[in-house]
């Protein structure tokens, strides 16, 4: 099965592309509704955007001519809170409403804020709007106190364009960021240091447009190496950069999966017993992603043993283990941790997705447990996955939508099959 490209890298670069006049093309771009809704926002701000027939996605920002992301689209999707770096290092102004998104904890924009007043801006928040100005950003040296991903993508890009040399120490490290640096770099700015402890950013006067394609997304790739372990199946993944799921790998390894390469850019998982329980703790990359820990959790449901759950990045993400329950698992939450006790076999149940990675975690869950399982809520699940049924049915998965409306995407069905 062929990973597809990463949504969390594909949605910075759409927000840099807001920088340039130029026209920007990102390739094989996934088709999910997270991309719809910046695709959305970003026509509301006067940019043009179009798919090729290749499934490029094709970006000409040249007449953008507003500064404000409405609410409506800004709480769909947290990613949106992305565009203020861009447009204000552009337009010198900006004005977005505060973000929304999974509900997985509270999740602040504090750290854009500090970052961007650092480079000069001035910040006012009020009525459920930030709106940040300033004539040009000037370059300064910014320590985050928690290497936030997002604080990071937005002062790294608003650094491209501001006066003098910007230092963002302490920052996020994730693969997703070391690629928005190569696509910025192909756009014409300077950046350099993406996945170390320090980025620095040399400000330049302006950007033109760049082709670039996304490296693969990771959270989808770990999510299918987990559904091969947890059915005991003889899976390969292709289109997946090994170094980026190594935590999940040695993971997998742990509970007595077979994780090898198969070739370049390719990834065989193999299964043939329960799992074996095991300790987890989420941390920031290259630790355990957070993004992962719902599948693992339905993985360690049947695994022979007691195993433990620390969730240490967000407050609220263990929601989906009451409807894993639902199917019979035993597990016990206190606040960020989780025990699970393995049991022999789940059984299907009427079950609801709270999340994105919750969803995906459920539909795991369903394929090895005994009976019929539905799954709720899919429209969390399609945020971030592209086609998940089809990619499982190819995979010999007995899966079905049983939505009678296709969801589609800017005219497009996000489900192929």
């Amino acid at each position: 099965m062929r990973v597809s490209g990463a949504k969390n890298a594909v949605l910075k670069m759409m927000a840099a592309a807001l920088m340039t006049s130029g026209r920007c093309v990102i390739r094989h771009v996934p088709v999910i509704r997270d991309v719809d809704t910046m695709i959305a926002l970003m026509r509301w701000l006067g940019a043009g955007v179009s798919w090729d027939a290749q499934g490029n996605l094709c970006i000409d920002a040249s007449g953008v001519d507003g500064v404000e992301a409405p609410e409506q689209l800004v709480r769909r999707m947290r990613a949106s809170v992305l565009v203020m770096g861009p447009l204000l290092a552009r337009f010198g102004r900006v004005r977005v409403a505060l973000p929304g998104g999974c509900a997985i904890g509270p999740r602040p924009i504090e750290l854009h804020l500090r970052g961007l007043r650092q480079l000069g801006a001035t910040i006012t928040e009020e009525r459920g709007f930030v709106e940040a100005r300033a004539r040009r950003l000037l370059g300064a040296e910014i320590h985050l106190d928690y290497p936030s991903v997002g604080a990071t993508e937005n002062l790294m890009m608003a650094a491209c364009l501001a006066q003098g040399t910007t230092v963002i120490r302490n920052p996020a490290r994730e693969p997703e960021i070391a690629d928005l640096q190569l696509f910025l770099n192909k756009m014409g700015a300077r950046v350099r240091g993406a996945g170390t402890d320090a980025i620095y950013i040399q400000g330049v006067d302006g950007l033109a447009g760049a082709v670039h394609e996304p490296i693969p997304d990771r959270i989808e790739a770990g999510t299918f190496m987990v559904a091969a372990a947890l059915t005991r199946g003889d899976v390969v993944l292709q289109n997946v950069i090994p170094a980026h799921v190594e935590a999940v790998a040695a993971k997998l390894r742990e509970v007595g999966a077979a994780v090898e390469e198969a070739g370049p850019g390719a990834l065989r998982v193999r299964a043939d017993q329960r799992p074996r329980p095991v300790y987890l703790r989420t941390q920031p990359y290259p630790g355990f992603p957070t993004d992962m820990q719902p599948q693992f959790m339905a993985l360690l449901s049947v695994a022979a043993g007691a195993s433990i759950i620390s969730e240490t990045v967000y407050t609220s993400r263990m929601k989906h283990a009451d409807e894993l329950r639902r199917m019979g698992a035993d597990i016990v939450v206190d606040g960020q941790v989780a025990i699970v006790r393995g049991v022999r076999r789940l059984t299907g149940a009427l079950v609801e997705a709270s999340d994105l990675r919750a969803g995906a975690a459920l539909i795991l869950a369903g394929l090895s447990a005994e009976g019929e399982t539905v799954v709720e809520g899919l429209h969390h699940v399609d945020r971030g996955y592209e086609a998940i049924e089809a990619k499982l049915q190819q995979l010999g998965a007995a899966v079905r939508r049983l939505a009678e409306d296709v969801p589609v995407a800017d005219g497009r069905p996000l489900v192929r099959a």
